[in-house]
């Protein structure tokens, strides 16, 4: 094979996707609301009791869908072209290889010092592993295959950082996303060599792609999830956090959002890193996700888990609630029954340490209650919430009346002592 028949990766069109699963829909469906879905993501969605459309959470008139022939028949043209051709490339260069020539790709791939055609062979793997879950498992169950992408990837810390040498970085964070493989053995093996592997990885999320971004937050999950060392080693390396906060700002791609949200809520375990998370302002870039309505179920449930972590500290609480005058407390009501049952778990546990654990400030209470929350938890007391979370708005009702009471009290005796006698 020559050197110039590298890898091209394929954009896929973004309405060409669900909403729900973000791959490429095979039986495109339309709602009453005008959003299209793939039949099988938006039939889970109505089975599990929701009444909503996910993009836009309005309530449905009703929960038939149409068939949206016209889309059908655009994605099998699209599809048709790119099995022909991609890129310009003729589709017997870009064929999966089989078993056989990967073990020769390997072998060849240890022993190779050209960067040039280590690109090729990384390439050739990544179309194999892309391909099924069996290739995927093969590469896994393959010992000496994850330390040699660890080596591809702690090179890419070398002084010269070539665009070929970004590139192997790339392919090979792409491998690793795709096979996983031992977790504990890998996160050994990725903060093993000083750290050269985390400067790597934090270039692919600060230079890479969309795609590449989102590979490379998913593999640093995947060894921050091994150990309690691990969560650490990653959330101080200078650079992570900041990357990770500024990519769940409201303006990155959904996907990117809801994959570092997944990480920062992994180490988001110790106390130290709850505490860097709140010093960084991570509590204002939350407030923004859950007061956009069109937010997607897994980036509202993963904003409100993170957020209601981040409210276990006094720190937390303050600035919840002193968050531009309450208005993350806002978001957060708003998101009560208007996501999911697991979202709203998570929104009442945030409001009730806020409001009857630790009632450090009265902006959160008197939020809950402008924003008709107490109708809300009212409804949370007879949905299929857990037992421990109904009980938790039955506490909040009891807090929230009495102020109300003693409110209107107040307002009462203000009142009885400024009257003049006749």
């Amino acid at each position: 094979m020559g050197r110039d028949e590298t890898e091209t990766y394929i954009t896929v069109p973004s309405f060409f996707k669900c909403p729900i699963s973000l791959d490429v829909m095979r039986s495109p469906v339309s709602l009453c609301t005008g959003v299209t879905y793939d039949r099988a993501s938006i039939q889970r969605w109505l089975d599990g009791g929701n009444n909503t459309c996910p993009a836009t959470m309005q309530v449905l008139r009703t929960k038939d869908f149409v068939p949206n022939l016209t889309l059908q028949r655009l994605i099998k043209a699209w599809s048709d072209s790119v099995g022909r051709y991609a890129a310009g490339s003729p589709a017997p260069n870009r064929r999966v290889p089989t078993t056989e020539e990967v073990n020769e790709s390997l072998s060849r791939l240890g022993l190779e010092k050209d960067d040039e055609i280590r690109v090729e062979i990384l390439s050739r793997i990544v179309r194999f592993v892309k391909d099924s879950d069996a290739n995927r498992a093969f590469l896994s169950g393959n010992n000496d295959f994850a330390p040699m992408l660890v080596d591809i990837i702690a090179a890419g810390d070398g002084g010269i950082r070539t665009t070929t040498k970004i590139k192997l970085v790339l392919l090979a964070l792409r491998i690793l996303d795709a096979i996983k493989g031992d977790r504990e053995r890998l996160s050994n093996l990725m903060l093993a060599n000083g750290g050269g592997c985390l400067t790597a990885i934090l270039l692919a999320i600060q230079s890479g792609n969309l795609e590449s971004k989102i590979e490379s937050v998913r593999v640093l999950e995947w060894i921050a999830s091994s150990d309690a060392k691990s969560k650490l080693v990653i959330a101080e390396r200078d650079g992570i956090l900041q990357e990770l906060i500024k990519s769940i700002g409201t303006e990155s791609d959904p996907s990117l959002i809801e994959a570092s949200l997944s990480l920062l809520i992994t180490i988001s375990k110790s106390k130290r890193v709850r505490s860097k998370l709140i010093a960084a302002k991570t509590i204002t870039k939350i407030k923004d996700i859950l007061l956009t309505e069109t937010t997607s179920v897994a980036v509202a449930e993963k904003s409100v888990k993170l957020l209601e972590m981040l409210s276990s500290k006094r720190e937390g609480r303050s600035e919840i609630c002193g968050s531009d005058g309450g208005r993350c407390v806002e978001g957060v009501v708003k998101k009560m029954l208007k996501v999911s049952t697991t979202a709203t778990e998570h929104a009442v546990t945030i409001l009730w340490c806020l409001c009857y654990v630790f009632r450090e400030d009265k902006t959160a209470e008197e939020t809950v209650e402008r924003c008709n929350g107490v109708t809300k938890l009212l409804v949370v007391i007879q949905s299929n919430c857990s037992p421990m979370v109904r009980q938790m708005a039955k506490d909040l009702i009891k807090v929230l009346k009495l102020n109300s009471s003693a409110s209107a009290l107040a307002t009462y005796e203000t009142k009885t002592t400024h009257i003049t006698p006749f």
